[in-house]
């Protein structure tokens, strides 16, 4: 088996260059970059004494698990697409790592990438996964990229439906292709993966160009437009149904009144109080008689427009 270490690296030919200026460790002390692609390594052993390593390359192996980074603090970049890789795990550490390359392994669940802050771009696309399965999300992995990640391919691994993917607000560059998805561009829109849609940029290597960008933020202000018009005849409706309640006049009803008396009722709900008379008036043509003066409805008026006041203000708090 062979096992990536500290004596392996030692005996690369990019050591060998350097060793008659520095010792072993002072090499692997100011190393930054190490590429040990295609060289059939199974396993990564320790390399604790690379802490300055920024990127590092083991793609085009035989390696089955992530192990032994838990050193590399300062990792950006990490290819290791290829391999045979089932698992995304033991990257916890890694909180500077902003590219991370996994495509061609056999992974199932895109999962443990929650303490990945800094990560802007994943590449999972073609897992060799089992018949009549597909790649699926973590959400709470999901959730912790939603202000990060702006770049992920997905391509080939027959992914039917992306909603997993909504909270991914940050995204500009989007692959799927060879899925089962009917049509990635109307799975894009429905699903709303980029809530900022000025952002998006690019979509299966197809770039958005102002026109397209145009018509996704027409048709999401259109949608939202519909929305809260629907959502402002609601609103109407109520106001509506609570001012005819307010405005029955019956038995009980604080404007109901006696017609025989000529005291002045204060309203029960503190408007101002409405003089009843019973005084002698005059009848119209059709025999109705006019019961309040000119005075009573200036009166009443100012109780309507209180009444309204207050139940317009209601309304406002709701919406």
């Amino acid at each position: 088996m062979v096992r990536l270490t500290v004596h392996l690296i030692a005996k690369s030919s990019s050591f060998s260059k350097a060793c008659r200026s520095e010792s072993l460790q002072q090499y692997l002390k100011k190393l930054t970059h190490l590429n040990f692609s295609n060289k059939s390594i199974e396993d990564i052993g320790d390399l604790s004494m690379c802490r300055n390593l920024t990127v590092l390359y083991l793609y085009d192996n035989q390696i089955s698990q992530i192990c032994n980074l838990g050193f590399a603090s300062n990792l950006t970049h990490l290819y290791m697409q290829n391999n045979n890789i089932s698992c995304i795990e033991n990257l916890s550490s890694l909180h500077k790592l902003s590219k991370l390359f996994l495509g061609g392994n056999s992974i199932t669940v895109v999962e443990g990438l929650d303490e990945l802050k800094s990560l802007k771009e994943l590449h999972v696309e073609g897992q060799k996964l089992p018949r009549g399965e597909k790649l699926v999300f973590d959400p709470r992995s999901i959730s912790s990229l939603s202000e990060t990640l702006c770049i992920l391919n997905i391509s080939k691994n027959n992914i039917d439906e992306i909603w997993d993917l909504a909270p991914l607000r940050k995204l500009t560059h989007l692959y799927a292709t060879d899925n089962q998805l009917q049509d990635i561009q109307e799975a894009f829109i429905t699903q709303r993966i980029n809530s900022s849609l000025t952002q998006f940029e690019d979509l299966d290597g197809k770039q958005i160009n102002e026109l397209s960008r145009q018509f996704l933020i027409n048709w999401k202000a259109s949608k939202d437009a519909k929305k809260k018009l629907e959502d402002g005849e609601d609103i109407k409706e109520q106001i509506t149904n609570q001012l005819t309640t307010d405005f029955r006049v019956g038995p009980q009803h604080p404007f109901a009144h006696d017609r025989s008396s000529s005291l002045s009722k204060p309203s029960e709900y503190g408007k101002p109080g409405v003089i009843f008379r019973a005084d002698q008036v005059q009848g119209d043509s059709r025999g109705r008689r006019d019961i309040y003066s000119s005075e009573d409805w200036q009166t009443l008026k100012v109780c309507v427009l209180g009444l309204f006041w207050k139940t317009f203000s209601k309304a406002l708090t709701l919406l």
